[in-house]
């Protein structure tokens, strides 16, 4: 008999989703471009409801139409190549689905060059990791109400069920609509993950509390209106004991959490249609400032984290001058990893001194910015400069006063409270970048670095000693 369905591209992920399908009784089709993929697949679990195909000719000649072809490759180039060898073999009114995670406007594109061929294309948004992908996971198809009849019996028999018992799964719209809502959704997460981290690390640093402590603040979530996926696995990262020095498996993990992209893409849309994703994007830049381990490490030896005085009024020409100073350093130093990336060849000290008239942001904190690169050519970031760094320990209590204050009364400061965030975080030589590397390990297995020894590992994060 005719596939009902096929899967290119087996790794972890693609795997797991082609044995969801024949676990639902679907026939499906598998295929990979290194061919001992598809038969260690075959061998660990096969069964009559997979096939599995040395060629892509072969694959799209296993299938019933309209042939149902699901992508689950590395997003990029990879799927246009891939697209290219498929349109010759495929006829009018085929699918073919991406579902990794690619950039929304690519999936337009693709769309719109699919149509060409006469094939419908769309993306797919796919959450839930390894295990949602082989149980069940939520499902983002970029479908109109029309093509979602050839694919809803499919698609909600392999999704994951509601809180009601009804298949997660939707369709979203034509296009790039899926990727867009699941990018969407993996900006939430970001924040969701930083609003975590932030509570971990207040209650390790403030209160000074174990791991299993703070473990148990989280236990006490899931019996809230905060129980969430989550908070569940925080709190079994947080009991896990390395098993050679039984600490806090945490404890020993590098605060320096890595990405994807899908976060930053969120906080770009954001600004670009307007909308208010600064949560979003602090928890991206958290992120960024997390892997800048070294240079955490200069600036809090340089300028140590210190209690604040608390004085009645704060100095306003401090409190200014702390933020603009603040966000002339984050821009200069994206200017610096750009010039890096694209190989440019950019004088920060020019920068600044152009910026000294006619613009509109132009200062007189422009003229001793610029002294600290005609000094030092080479400075990595404003506030690693120890000059800098010790003014800015004389007005960084100003902003605190008044963000505090703000605070207090229910004023909402997002800009100055994020600038004096952006200092602390980078005045913190252990930051909880640990636990957010842990938990990307536990959902994901994207590995982490550890402080006792050099490489790269991954736990099994069982739930079972947990319980």
């Amino acid at each position: 008999m005719s596939n009902q369905a096929a899967v290119i591209g087996l790794a972890v992920m693609g795997a797991n989703l082609a044995r969801n399908l024949a676990s639902r009784g679907l026939r499906t089709a598998v295929y990979n471009r290194s061919h001992d993929k598809t038969e260690q697949l075959l061998r660990e679990h096969g069964n009559e409801m997979l096939a599995g195909y040395d060629t892509l000719a072969d694959l799209v000649a296993s299938m019933e139409k309209p042939r149902r072809v699901i992508l689950m490759v590395k997003a990029g180039p990879a799927v246009d190549e891939l697209l290219q060898q498929l349109y010759p073999l495929l006829s009018a009114g085929d699918y073919v689905v991406d579902g990794g995670n690619s950039f929304f406007e690519d999936t337009e594109r693709r769309y719109s060059e699919a149509a060409l061929h006469g094939v419908k294309f769309f993306g797919m948004g796919i959450s839930g990791g390894e295990e949602g992908a082989l149980l069940g996971p939520s499902l983002m198809p970029g479908l109109t109400a029309t093509d979602w009849q050839d694919w809803r019996e499919i698609l909600e028999k392999i999704a994951a069920k509601d809180f009601d018992g009804s298949p997660c799964v939707t369709p979203i719209g034509k296009g790039g609509a899926g990727h867009f809502v699941k990018m969407v959704h993996n900006g939430i997460e970001y924040a969701i993950m930083q609003v975590i981290a932030e509570i971990y690390q207040f209650n390790r640093t403030a209160r000074k509390k174990t791991a299993l402590e703070i473990a148990t603040i989280f236990q006490n979530c899931q019996n809230g209106k905060s129980a969430s996926y989550l908070t569940e696995i925080t709190t079994q990262v947080l009991r896990e004991t390395d098993p050679v020095s039984g600490r806090p498996l945490v404890d020993l993990i590098k605060d320096r959490a890595a990405q994807k992209g899908t976060g930053g893409w969120t906080a770009v849309e954001g600004i670009r249609n307007g909308a208010a994703t600064a949560m979003i994007g602090e928890a991206v830049a958290a992120r960024s400032i997390s892997s800048f381990k070294e240079l955490r490490q200069t600036i809090a030896a340089k300028w140590p984290l210190t209690p604040p005085p608390a004085d009645a009024e704060p100095d306003w020409d401090a409190v200014l001058t702390a933020a603009m100073i603040t966000a002339y350093a984050q821009g200069m130093f994206l200017i610096r990893l750009a010039a890096v990336e694209h190989q440019w060849e950019i004088n920060p000290g020019e920068i600044l001194r152009i910026w000294q008239g006619g613009c509109i942001i132009r200062s007189r904190l422009l003229t001793d910015l610029r002294k600290i690169w005609l000094e030092n050519p080479e400075t990595e970031h404003l506030l690693a400069d120890e000059h800098s760094a010790a003014g800015m320990k004389n007005l960084t209590p100003q902003l605190l006063k008044f963000v505090t204050s703000a605070m207090q009364a229910e004023v909402a400061v997002p800009a100055c409270s994020s600038a004096y965030n952006y200092l602390l975080q980078l005045r913190t030589e252990n930051s909880p970048a640990n636990l957010l590397q842990a938990l990307r390990d536990f959902f994901g297995a994207h590995t982490f670095e550890r402080t006792d020894r050099e490489g790269n590992f991954h736990h099994n994060w069982s739930s079972e000693k947990h319980e």
